[in-house]
């Protein structure tokens, strides 16, 4: 009788979590596997598969199935601290000197008794007048300004795109997104039941040569991008690229979500995408990067006349925003302090990239000076995983390429989240980091 593949399986898993296999240690080609353990080939592919669903192994196409050097990802990636270590390079949110002081001084009218019975009272996915006329003024820049009957509010930007995808994209649809991609729209495309397609990308973001060669080979409902300070890149599309795409975007008759919740630490440079296609563009922003990750709120520009089927999946999804939080934004808006917060910010992350590039001189870095976050290209010898596990052994979390790929193919590459550790800590970190890169790969090694 043939071996059941799950107990294969759960051998090399143990081989695994007892050391037996090292992190990054290659396994056999499938084939090799199953001449060895005299099974069949399919049932080496299921064994194979196995592990891969455990999270214990990564296959890597055209390079082999490779033991993982760290652990699995939970559910919820980039949204929860996946580790205990010091220095946390993984999570990515900026904070401003005195930011508590300001947000406190903009709340305190709203803890008034008669305030608060009525900014307790739930909001609908249009939230209110106030909320919608101070966002449209936030949101507005040079070349671009939306209107405020086209605001729609979720509770942060991550729930903001989920609204906007269920929207557009039929369970079991193809959305396109860029080659590397902010990690949770992979979470959240397979929550909601629609399969992300990675398109080929270059310095300057999404092709749109390969975006219309994907639409051609099986069919697109949408598309989601970030033009503007790229997740994890840093890219930015220039004037001709956003015109490209718009142009590509309606000869291919597809709607599209612009993720902006970066875009505010750039003061100049091309409008959103919105402004090149607004009859198809959704646009997606908030309050977390600018203000706080515990107290915010997601903002969706939506095309004229395209609102209710977007508000519906926000109500259904249970996505809307709570008064309240719209309330805090009006006053932080009005008040200057989301302003101050955002100049503070940009000052932050401006420093924050000078450290980057005097502790990484010599590595292929890839990194706005506006941004937040470094794509750091490591070098020869290294595999993300294994320079992840090793970085997490120094107490440094990072996060390998492999959270930012929709598919298996990943480069050895690592994001640097710069916002989140302390500055003095940021610059012994990556004084660590640069240390752990030129000692070599160890078991990894090619």
């Amino acid at each position: 009788m043939t071996e059941d593949y799950r107990r294969i399986a759960d051998r090399i898993a143990r081989d695994i979590t007892s050391g037996r296999l090292k992190p990054g240690q290659r396994l056999p080609p499938q084939r090799v596997f199953a001449r060895r353990r005299g099974i069949a080939g399919s049932t080496a592919g299921r064994v194979y598969g196995e592990l891969v669903r455990r999270g214990l192994v990564v296959g890597e196409v055209g390079r082999g199935t490779f033991v993982r050097a760290a652990p699995p990802p939970s559910g919820r990636p980039l949204t929860e601290p996946t580790t205990t270590a010091p220095v946390n390079l993984e999570l990515n949110y900026p904070f401003a000197p005195g930011q508590s002081q300001l947000l406190a001084a903009g709340l305190a009218p709203l803890l008034r008794a008669d305030v608060l019975a009525e900014s307790t009272r739930p909001a609908p996915a249009s939230g209110t007048p106030a909320a919608r006329s101070a966002t449209a003024g936030l949101l507005a820049v040079p070349g671009w300004r939306p209107l405020p009957e086209q605001l729609l509010f979720a509770g942060n930007a991550r729930q903001a795109i989920a609204g906007a995808l269920a929207a557009l994209v039929p369970p079991g649809g193809r959305v396109a997104v860029e080659a590397l991609t902010y990690p949770l729209v992979k979470e959240i495309a397979s929550r909601i039941g629609i399969t992300p397609v990675a398109v080929p990308t270059d310095g300057e973001g999404l092709l749109p040569d390969a975006l219309t060669a994907a639409h051609r080979s099986a069919p697109l409902a949408a598309v989601y991008v970030q033009p503007t300070l790229q997740n994890p890149t840093s890219a930015t599309a220039g004037h001709r690229r956003r015109d490209e795409l718009a142009t590509a975007v309606r000869e291919l008759d597809l709607p599209v979500v612009e993720d902006r919740i970066w875009a505010f630490l750039r003061d100049e440079g091309p409008p959103p995408l919105a402004a090149y296609a607004p009859e198809r563009t959704y646009v997606v922003d908030g309050l977390s990067k600018r203000v706080a990750p515990g107290l915010t709120a997601g903002f969706l520009v939506v095309p004229d006349d395209r609102a209710e089927p977007v508000a519906a999946a926000l109500r259904s999804g249970g996505w809307t925003a709570g008064r309240f939080a719209l309330e805090a934004a009006v006053r932080w808006i009005e008040d200057g302090t989301v302003a101050r917060l955002v100049a503070a910010k940009r000052e932050d992350a401006a420093e924050r990239q000078r450290v980057v590039a005097r502790e990484l001189a010599g590595f292929t870095v890839r990194a706005d000076p506006r941004a937040y976050f470094a794509w750091w290209e490591l070098p020869g010898g290294w595999r993300a995983d294994t320079f992840t596990a090793a970085a997490a052994s120094r107490g440094i979390a990072v996060t390998p390429a492999t959270a930012f790929a929709p598919g298996r193919s990943a480069p050895d590459a690592v994001r640097l989240g710069l916002a989140t550790a302390a500055l003095p800590e940021l610059t012994a970190a990556l004084d660590e980091l640069a240390g752990i890169a030129r000692a070599g790969s160890g078991p990894a090694g090619t």
